[in-house]
């Protein structure tokens, strides 16, 4: 078992189980996630973006200091939020992101989705509190970066409530890398801190 689980009715969250995933968890992990690119996003998967949706035991359970959370409730899968050891760099991310950033020492969320069904119960919010409880806890990592689909509802109000705007495409699609340019995203960038 992990060695992080929050207890039913923890920090507001009643009626789930917040818990490191397991291999039993990823197919319904796997689920939320495609289900969130698809309806969401408008796009779907792409291959280029979302790799790690379909593999996710190789990018969140193998990695020591990677994991991937999920939100549980009468045994099916209503959220996830990922932590994965990955700097950003330009590009794709415009420099202003990358630069702020150590080499090998940002811890990056990914996949903080919630089923339509389960939004407004406090499921993100306290994913996000266990991503950053498990980073504090590692030493390798002196920051957190995350990025965002402005298109998400409610996505770009949630982390500018828990973290600072490092760029905002919408604004600036001047700046943004060619490379990036033609791919169906608003993205906003993020920097969360840790807690100590």
């Amino acid at each position: 078992m992990s060695d992080i689980a929050v207890a039913r009715g923890t920090r507001g969250v009643s009626g789930y189980v917040l818990r490191q995933a397991e291999p039993e968890d990823l197919p319904g992990a796997r689920s939320v996630m495609l289900d969130t690119v698809h309806r969401d996003f408008g796009h779907g998967y792409l291959p280029r973006w979302h790799s790690d949706i379909i593999d996710l035991e190789s990018y969140y359970l193998a990695p020591e200091d990677n994991a991937l959370f999920v939100a549980v409730r009468d045994g099916v899968v209503a959220a996830t939020a990922g932590v994965r050891g990955q700097t950003p760099v330009s590009p794709p991310h415009p420099i202003e992101v990358a630069s702020r950033f150590e080499e090998g020492r940002t811890a990056t969320l990914y996949r903080v989705y919630v089923r339509p069904k389960h939004r407004r119960q406090g499921l993100a919010g306290a994913l996000v509190d266990t991503c950053l409880a498990f980073i504090a806890g590692r030493d390798r990592y002196s920051g957190v970066y995350l990025h965002t689909d402005a298109r998400t509802p409610g996505a770009v109000e949630f982390w500018s409530k828990r973290g600072e705007v490092l760029f905002d495409e919408r604004t600036s699609p001047d700046r943004m890398s060619t490379e990036t340019r033609d791919e169906p995203f608003q993205t906003v960038h993020f920097s969360l801190d840790i807690p100590r």
